[in-house]
């Protein structure tokens, strides 16, 4: 049976316990979390919060310290191979044997997935990867965004129902991103569950149907991103006037008003408390004349300052 969630996380925790100077550290204390089957969802925090610590675990990399894991239906420690079979990781470190080809590096990780000599889709992923030219050459002399690629490569040869993506497009340039981006897009098309980390928090709101935040071991949010934009209410209304401000309207002394580049003023103020007409009945009562306005909203930066407390 095709489970509804592609990775089930309740009471997870891991501790290292330290030693040589350093003291032990609890990177995850009871994380619950369910990433739905079909779902892009981004995974988001703070270095140090512990997302790499979580995705070492989903890979079986580092071994939890309490909890339950299941990936596509599978415990982790009950079923551990077909739970490693069911997802593949893009690490976030550049690690690959050097005097390997693509070709060979793809080939090489098929076999060690299992993965029949005539079922194995070699040449497709390396076109779909944008990098059938390089296929025959050595990986050293690829690129910084082609080794990136090449990594999103060996993690599908084979075809997992889940992806987990590790800062995949560090370092990568705008159009080496766009290209990646598409290719991930159809992947989820054709049902593909992707788990997305990354610091580019506007890659994470175009993207992401759904994004957890995690800090210091915790969540601290994990809901559509649609709703979890919803949930900072301040609003700026950015206003091009006819004149120079030289003082702040009257109407606009309880709000957080402020004049900027001579004719501009920007007015910050809550949308459930306040509404929009009361600004611009502030500033025409004062006088000015409004050329043109802009509304900036709370985007994915806002809301991960204000759970994360990082300001």
């Amino acid at each position: 049976m095709i489970p509804d969630n592609a990775i089930e996380i309740r009471g997870l925790r891991k501790k290292y316990r330290g030693g040589k100077g350093f003291p032990p550290h609890e990177a995850l204390k009871g994380i619950d979390m369910d990433v739905p089957r079909g779902s892009f969802f981004g995974l988001l925090g703070p270095n140090g919060a512990g997302k790499s610590t979580l995705i070492n675990i989903l890979a079986g990399l580092v071994n939890k310290t309490a909890g339950d894991v299941r990936i596509w239906g599978y415990d982790i420690d009950q079923h551990a191979r077909n739970a490693r079979a069911s997802i593949g990781v893009v690490p976030q470190e550049i690690s690959f044997d050097a005097f390997f080809t693509p070709r060979e590096a793809l080939e090489l990780q098929a076999g060690l997935y299992g993965v029949k000599k005539h079922e194995r889709r070699t040449d497709e992923i390396l076109a779909a990867m944008r990098l059938s030219d390089k296929a025959d050459s050595y990986a050293r002399a690829l690129s910084g965004g082609m080794k990136r690629r090449l990594l999103v490569a060996k993690a599908m040869v084979h075809s997992p129902p889940i992806l987990v993506l590790d800062e995949p497009t560090a370092g990568v340039d705008i159009e080496l991103r766009q290209q990646l981006w598409e290719h991930i897009r159809a992947l989820k098309q054709r049902g593909v569950t992707i788990m997305l980390t990354t610091h580019y928090l506007e890659e994470a709101e175009q993207l992401c149907d759904r994004i957890a935040i995690i800090d210091k071991g915790q969540v601290v949010a994990n809901e559509p991103t649609v709703d979890l934009l919803r949930r900072i209410d301040e609003r700026e209304l950015v206003l091009r006037l006819d004149r120079p401000v030289t003082e702040i309207p009257e109407g606009l002394r309880g709000f957080q008003a402020r004049a900027e580049d001579g004719t501009q003023l920007s007015v910050r103020y809550s949308a459930s408390s306040h509404h929009v007409d009361e600004v611009l009945h502030a500033v025409h009562g004062a006088g000015y004349a409004i050329l043109d306005l802009t509304m900036r909203e709370a985007d994915l930066e806002d809301i991960f300052m204000q759970l994360t407390s990082r300001k």
